[in-house]
């Protein structure tokens, strides 16, 4: 999700800019592919056959800007949970991008299986559901020999991590793209502005400050006829089986930013504290709406990160990094002591990111995201596991544990109980620090 900053930029940046500025901040390999011309698809045909996997906005958006980023792009196939939710985005796309959608009723598929007929219908899969489903979904794809676009997070949980990393050693091997949806990698300012701290315009980084502060997300109403799991699925933010909870959800944007600011690299261990403390009702399912996690660098630098999904507050969204000559305020693209520069320019990061897909899927040079993406949605899943427990969590237990969110994606079925329901009053039972225990 964007903030106000990040969304009201524009659509100037061209190309040629976008890729001058990320090449100087150190991103030259992936984005490479922008430079090359369309080709016939390596199919042999000029149509390049576009899937969805998830029919909610933000899939809806992705859907619409991977057609704008190629002429020959044609949306195929469709699937969700729900039949309506497919056919009415359908008449969405329709609408927006004309003769490029051709998706007919044999391919629109609705249940936790309709992935495997998106993926068989098509070249390119773009995804964007429940972020449970991301790493098995985009696994899938791939070893079926299909690019793909993922939205963030990569992964839930430290087990569905380790597939997603899978999924991206594989996509090398097999010369496929891997694109991320944590597109503050592909938004010029922003380059701009990390490039710029590199080179030192305010010196050492003595602290990083990250908020992601604002009212509930996405909240929508029980419908009359829906069973639990289809309820839960519906309303998928706010039940942490599903969608890993607020840190993991929403905060993976800011702590991707301060991993980059920080040359890609991970804290070595964090503390956590969380609770829900307004957002009780049920339709606010099992999640907390407050989490402050404190991340320890090797160096020592300390980021300090809060998330807030509750009414009639304070909000605020900034990724703020302290210097000793000064600080950066990246969502900004400012930079304030003893240097004082402002970027001026616009940018368009959600379309770039499927130009670069499209690029790289048209020249046969493949853009790969795999190692920050599942980095940096590491580092949220470590601060949320230490928000529900109470526990310090090292980066090292993060990475070896294979603690996963029952059930395990792939044993997800039309009809099923889902692992949590709701206990007296409605209400749904949250994890309890000092006593839940994950890893």
């Amino acid at each position: 999700m964007a903030s106000s900053n990040e969304s009201g930029k524009g659509r100037g940046t061209t190309r040629r800019q976008f890729l001058k500025a990320t090449t100087a901040a150190g991103s030259a390999a992936a984005l490479g592919a922008m430079q090359f011309a369309p080709n016939v698809f390596a199919a042999g045909s000029d149509v390049i056959r576009v899937g969805m996997i998830g029919c909610g906005g933000r899939n809806t958006g992705a859907a619409a800007q991977a057609l704008t980023a190629d002429k020959g792009a044609r949306l195929v196939a469709m699937c969700d949970i729900f039949m309506d939710r497919v056919k009415g985005k359908r008449e969405t796309l329709k609408r927006q991008k004309g003769d490029q959608v051709v998706v007919d009723d044999d391919h629109c598929f609705a249940g936790f299986d309709g992935y495997k007929h998106v993926i068989e219908s098509s070249d390119v899969v773009v995804i964007a559901n429940a972020a449970k489903f991301h790493p098995l979904h985009a696994i899938s794809a791939i070893k079926a020999g299909k690019h793909v676009f993922v939205e963030k997070p990569h992964g839930i949980d430290p087990a569905g991590i380790k597939l997603m990393r899978q999924a991206a050693d594989i996509a090398k091997e097999k010369g496929l793209c891997l694109v991320s949806g944590l597109h503050s990698r592909y938004h010029a300012g922003y380059a701009e502005t990390i490039k710029r701290i590199h080179d030192g315009a305010i010196g050492d980084i003595v602290s990083i400050e990250e908020n992601f502060l604002r009212a509930p997300y996405v909240v929508i109403g029980r419908k009359e006829g829906l069973s639990e799991v289809e309820w839960q699925c519906s309303t998928q933010y706010h039940f942490h089986w599903l969608s890993g909870d607020d840190v993991v959800q929403s905060l993976v944007h800011n702590m991707d930013r301060a991993s980059w600011a920080l040359k890609d690299t991970a804290p070595i261990k964090c503390h956590g504290l969380g609770g829900r403390s307004s957002m009780t009702e049920p339709i606010y399912g099992d999640v907390f709406d407050h989490h402050s996690v404190i991340y320890e660098c090797a160096d020592g630098v300390k980021i300090y990160a809060f998330c807030r999904t509750t009414n009639g507050c304070y909000n605020n969204s900034s990724s703020v990094v302290l210097g000793s000559k000064g600080r950066a305020d990246i969502t900004r693209c400012r930079i304030s002591g003893e240097t004082d520069w402002r970027w001026q320019g616009r940018s368009a990061p959600y379309q770039i990111e499927h130009d670069v897909l499209f690029a790289g899927i048209r020249s046969g040079k493949p853009v790969n995201n795999g190692d920050y993406m599942t980095r940096s949605t590491l580092i949220t899943i470590m601060g949320q596991i230490s928000c529900y427990t109470g526990k310090e969590v090292t980066w090292d237990q993060a990475n070896k544990s294979d603690f996963y969110y029952p059930p395990k994606p792939e044993d997800c079925h039309d009809g099923m109980d889902p692992p949590v329901k709701p206990g007296d009053g409605g209400s749904y039972p949250v994890p309890k620090p000092g006593f839940t225990k994950m890893i």
